[in-house]
C-alpha cells in the first residue's frame, strides 16, 4: 500500500471526497490546489491520461503550490487559461514541521482574484501569504533563491561542523556556541542539533533541496548571474546523494562533507591496473 493512498483514507476519514484521479477532483471543485515533489510530477497530474487539464474549463481555478523549474509553471499556467481556467502560482517556504503548525510563507503570483478567492486557504496553511504580482514565475523566482540561501547556510554548517569535529571540539559545545552567538537561527540551532545527534528524519528532504540547487543554478544561467557558493553546494548535495542520503534531512549533507567519496574505478583503468601489475609480478 503507497503512503499516498494511506494519505487518501486519513483525508477521506476527515470529511473529505474522494476522486478517481486528477481529472475528477478538477470537475468536482471550483478551485484546485496541488503541492507535489517536482517537475515531473508536475506534468504527469496535468497533462496525464485524465489528469487536470482533462477537468478544466471555463471558470475553473487552478492553484499550483509545488517547487519547479519556471518552464514547467509557465507551461501548466498556459494551457490552464487556454482552456479559460484561472491559474495562480503559490510555493510555499517551510519544512514539515511549519506546515503542520499553519506556519508556512506562502509567494503567490497571477491571478489576482484568485489569490483574493484562496485568501482564507492560504490563512489556514500559512502565517503570511505575499502576492507578488501577475507574471507568472514570480513566484517561482522568489522561492528558489530562498531555497538557494537555505542550501548554502546548511552545507557552510556542515563544512563547519565536520571541520569541527577532526580538529577535536566536541559537537554538542559547537552547536550549543552556534545558538547563543549571532548565527543562532532556527536553521543553524535545528540543523547542528541534528548533525550533533546523527538524526536525519526529513523535515526537509536532501534531495528536494539538490533539486532546488540545481533549478536556481539555471536561473542563473538564463540571467548571466554566477552563483559561485551554490554551484559549489550543489556538488555536495550531490555527493550526499550518491552516498544513499537522499530521503534524508537536508542537514544529512554533513555526511557529504565529513567523509572522502570513494573513488570510482572504470573498467578500462582496472584493466590497466591488472596489466600493470602482472608486468611487475613478471
Amino acid at each position: 500500500m503507497t503512503a499516498s493512498v494511506v494519505l487518501c483514507r486519513e483525508f477521506v476519514k476527515a470529511g473529505a471526497l474522494k476522486g478517481n484521479n486528477p481529472a475528477d477532483v478538477v470537475q468536482s471543485c471550483d478551485i484546485t490546489f496541488t503541492c507535489v515533489a517536482d517537475s515531473t510530477a508536475v506534468r504527469d497530474i496535468m497533462f496525464g491520461n485524465m489528469g487536470v487539464l482533462d477537468g478544466i474549463s471555463k471558470g475553473k481555478c487552478y492553484v499550483e503550490m509545488s517547487t519547479v523549474d519556471e518552464e514547467t509553471v509557465q507551461d501548466v499556467a498556459d494551457a490552464i487559461m487556454v482552456r479559460g481556467g484561472a491559474f495562480l502560482e503559490a510555493p510555499v517556504c517551510g519544512s514539515r514541521v511549519p506546515a503542520l503548525e499553519g506556519q508556512l510563507l506562502i509567494l503567490a503570483s497571477g491571478d489576482r482574484k484568485l489569490f483574493d478567492d484562496c485568501y482564507s486557504c492560504f490563512e489556514a496553511m500559512g502565517k503570511k501569504s505575499f502576492y507578488l504580482g501577475n507574471e507568472v514565475g514570480t513566484a517561482t523566482r522568489m522561492k528558489l533563491i530562498q531555497n538557494m540561501i537555505l542550501g548554502n547556510m546548511v552545507a557552510s554548517l556542515a563544512e563547519g561542523m565536520a571541520l569541527a569535529e577532526k580538529v577535536g571540539i566536541d559537537l554538542e559545545d559547537f552547536s550549543e556556541v552556534l545558538s547563543l552567538g549571532s548565527l543562532s537561527c532556527r536553521t543553524i540551532n535545528h540543523k547542528s542539533q541534528a548533525i550533533t545527534n546523527g538524526r536525519f528524519d526529513p523535515h526537509f528532504p536532501l534531495q528536494h533541496q539538490q533539486k532546488d540547487l540545481r533549478l536556481v543554478l539555471g536561473l542563473g544561467d538564463s540571467v548571466e548571474q554566477p552563483l559561485h557558493l551554490a554551484a559549489a553546494a550543489n556538488e555536495l548535495y550531490k555527493k550526499a546523494r550518491r552516498m544513499g542520503y537522499g530521503e534524508g534531512d537536508v542537514a544529512a549533507v554533513f555526511k557529504a562533507a565529513s567523509k572522502k567519496e570513494k573513488p570510482v574505478v572504470t573498467p578500462l583503468e582496472r584493466i590497466q591496473c591488472n596489466s600493470h601489475s602482472s608486468y611487475l609480478q613478471g
